[in-house]
């Protein structure tokens, strides 16, 4: 059994990979619904040398079935967004320490000391629903930034501005972190020159409004805010890691998360870096779950590692590998 101490200490592609197989083979032996996934494609341990060699489980399974390699009892259950009669996705944690160490970790990689922002949430659809990831996760960024004027917000958006420009002029750090229909809805109403505060989208319009495009959509919010860059997040409820952007969509993994694409006609097959394919994601603090998501993202991944999310599947695409998602 892998430490899950060892997996946020991993410094070496090397490391990755060995940590992943040992992975690969616990939830093998302890995932009833990947066992059988894995025995569906003809996937032994002893047929999977290298990371590639690992069966992708469809993200629709968690809709469908109850996705755990754990025996101990469930802690938090996160529950994906949709419009009513959608059928949810649920992630059951049964170590919501892990979950913690890793967006506390993550995020530190990338931006370092949560102590030093301040944080605003501007994240209303996620804040009207129990069960959402991302409200966990940032509220515990509210809590650990230790500053006062950090908190949500949920359809105040003046005070929300007032609460931009005092800070603003105090020049303090800060973090605006807002899902995309929220923050369009505010450059709407104000037009800022923010110098201090970095703008983060989590993606989505969830129903809300017309989707746009990642660049559309930055485009409009760097001219509301007079900033430079937009930032992103990359998460889901079926992940416990997140991938960030600091700017042109190009998003970056922590050591312990990896994405790779698949072929759009045969899901099976883990493509070469630089081609367009489905997004596979590898996410070592899944540990008690599975590891191992086919999501419904198109992208591209880059010789580094980064990636870039070019849209999504719609259900008439999705091939392959719905072998049991009813």
């Amino acid at each position: 059994m892998v430490n899950k101490n060892d997996i946020f200490n991993i410094n070496s592609q090397n490391q990755f990979e060995e940590i992943a197989l040992h992975i690969f083979k616990h939830q093998f032996e302890n995932n009833k619904v990947y066992r059988s996934f894995c025995d569906l494609l003809y996937k032994h341990p002893s047929d999977v040398k290298t990371i590639k060699d690992i069966p992708f489980l469809p993200i629709q399974f968690f809709k469908s079935h109850r996705v755990i390699s754990s025996l101990n009892d469930v802690k938090e259950t996160f529950t994906s967004s949709g419009t009513t009669g959608q059928t949810t996705s649920k992630h059951f944690v049964t170590d919501i320490a892990l979950y913690e160490q890793s967006f506390r970790k993550g995020f530190q990689h990338f931006y370092g000391n949560i102590e030093d922002y301040v944080v605003l949430a501007l994240l209303p659809s996620y804040l009207e629903r129990d069960g959402s990831s991302l409200i966990y996760m940032v509220n515990d960024m509210i809590i650990n930034s230790t500053q006062p004027e950090s908190g949500f917000y949920l359809n105040n958006l003046d005070t929300l501005k007032n609460t931009l420009l005092d800070l603003e002029s105090q020049n303090k750090k800060t973090l605006l972190i807002g899902v995309s229909f929220a923050l369009l809805d505010f450059v709407e109403t104000y037009q800022l020159q923010l110098k201090n505060t970095i703008i983060m989208e989590t993606g989505g319009m969830k129903g809300k409004r017309k989707e746009l495009i990642r660049t559309e959509l930055h485009e409009i919010l760097k001219q509301g805010f007079g900033v430079n860059t937009i930032h992103s997040e990359y998460g889901m409820t079926e992940l416990l890691s997140q991938a960030y952007s600091k700017g042109n969509s190009i998003f970056k993994t922590p050591p312990w998360m990896h994405v790779l694409t698949r072929d759009t006609e045969d899901a099976l097959t883990i493509q070469k870096q630089g081609k367009t394919g489905g997004i596979n994601v590898i996410d070592l603090a899944n540990i008690n779950s599975c590891s191992f998501i086919a999501t419904q993202d198109l992208g591209r991944v880059y010789n580094d590692g980064s990636f870039e999310v070019l849209g999504r599947f719609d259900n008439s695409d999705i091939r392959g590998c719905n072998l049991m998602v009813i």
